[in-house]
């Protein structure tokens, strides 16, 4: 059982880069009653909901809804356009670019994998930076018979705190004339940062519902083109269950093939009302405050004279940011300290940065005075564990979003 008598009185700070937390709306839209999964009053939800995504990738191609986590449509993604023995380009930004890699080799397809060479104190440049879209050029080009059948990128590495040029991977594809097919993980990115499935001619979009989303884990999703469902009519990789065909098919009534989960479709309908609403913005109001939050939080490590993950200030993330530790500290026993003395959860280092960073979370239900907390908790936990830091990151963050208000939306455009 949960040990509820760990946490002190007052509300926990879950700053991880997802799940995020659930807003009181969403979770109340969970408590609906169920429903017929074959009636009308279902019908209507699911036509409204596969709607509203649709709007939220910026599509109007279908878009596949999974009972699964994330790395259950990255499976679907790869299974339905390929076939055992097909090449793949891949591209490693951080952790979970690492992960997709490890799934295709594990499915049977050759995987090319590549990324920036180097370190810097000790950490590979290739995790503190974007895609660089002259080395996916450079092995296109020298891909004269078309061998490699899809390039797989990530949008917003949560691993690192990086975001990648999605719209300029598909410029290079084109100008080289490959066919490959574009394939995106956008899990983090999905209604945080800006994202144009159609526009940027991505092929295959894979998201997950734990975090612009703010939903619970639990619900995934495949953004498809017509070129991507052209190829799953010959793509041999076994498939049942994640198979586009039947699902496409049963969607267009507003129905799924199988036993849909019902009360995270309520949440999700939910959500995508909270993130639509003109009267906040819509979409762009929504990246304009993951941006501004981002800046806020930002001002503060660099205020602390600490590190941020990423190297290339062009391509921050509005999602979360890394910060980088000295070596002589583990950052893992930071956060230990802040979790336990402040009640802040904050992400860990994974895979080759385990220890040397944690993550801020700064997506989804939060704002200024959520992250001023979680910054509070951070800086005090950093001090408390013997780092100094050149100024107060929670002044600098203060005087952040006092100085840049949230805007707006015109009356104009309600």
């Amino acid at each position: 059982m949960l040990n509820l008598d760990f946490h002190p009185t007052g509300r926990h700070f879950l700053q991880i880069p997802g799940p995020s937390p659930v807003p009181e709306r969403v979770l109340r839209a969970m408590s609906l009653p169920t429903i017929d999964h074959r009636g009308p009053e279902f019908g209507h939800l699911g036509l409204k909901v596969l709607r509203d995504i649709q709007q939220i990738f910026q599509t109007t191609q279908p878009v596949i809804i999974y009972p699964a986590s994330g790395t259950g449509a990255w499976e679907a993604a790869l299974c339905n356009v390929l076939s055992p023995g097909d090449e793949v380009l891949m591209y490693e930004t951080g952790h979970f670019a690492a992960l997709w890699h490890k799934m295709a080799s594990r499915l049977g397809i050759k995987t090319r994998v590549i990324a920036l060479e180097g370190t810097n104190d000790g950490i590979p440049n290739a995790w503190r930076n974007g895609v660089q879209v002259d080395l996916i050029a450079q092995h296109l080009r020298e891909d004269h018979k078309h061998a490699i059948k899809a390039v797989c990128v990530v949008h917003n590495e949560t691993s690192t705190g990086v975001t990648s040029n999605i719209h300029a991977v598909r410029q290079t594809l084109d100008e080289l004339k490959h066919p490959a097919l574009l394939m995106v993980d956008t899990i983090s990115g999905l209604a945080c940062a800006q994202y144009k499935h159609d526009a940027w001619g991505v092929d295959v979009s894979i998201s997950g519902s734990q975090k612009g989303l703010m939903l619970p884990p639990g619900m995934s999703f495949n953004a498809l083109s017509p070129k991507a469902i052209e190829a799953s009519k010959h793509a041999k990789l076994p498939k049942a269950f994640w198979a586009w065909d039947e699902i496409i098919e049963m969607n267009k009534t507003g129905y799924w093939p199988y036993t849909p989960n019902t009360h995270l479709l309520y949440a999700l309908s939910e959500a995508c009302d909270m993130i639509l609403d003109p009267h906040s913005g819509g979409l762009e109001g929504v990246f304009a405050r993951h941006k501004r939050s981002a800046e806020g939080v930002r001002s503060a490590v660099n205020a602390w004279g600490l590190s941020i993950q990423c190297a290339d200030a062009s391509v921050y993330s509005p999602v979360l940011t890394g910060v980088l530790l000295p070596k002589e500290f583990d950052a893992d026993a930071v956060r230990k300290t802040i979790y336990e003395r402040f009640d802040c959860s904050l992400g860990t280092g994974l895979g080759k940065i385990k220890g040397r960073m944690f993550r801020i979370g700064h997506l989804g239900d939060t704002n200024d005075l959520t992250l001023l907390g979680t910054l509070a908790g951070c800086e005090m936990g950093l001090k408390v564990c013997g780092i100094a830091l050149k100024a107060s990151g929670v002044q600098a963050a203060m005087d952040y979003f006092a100085s840049n208000p949230v805007t707006k939306p015109s009356a104009k455009n309600i």
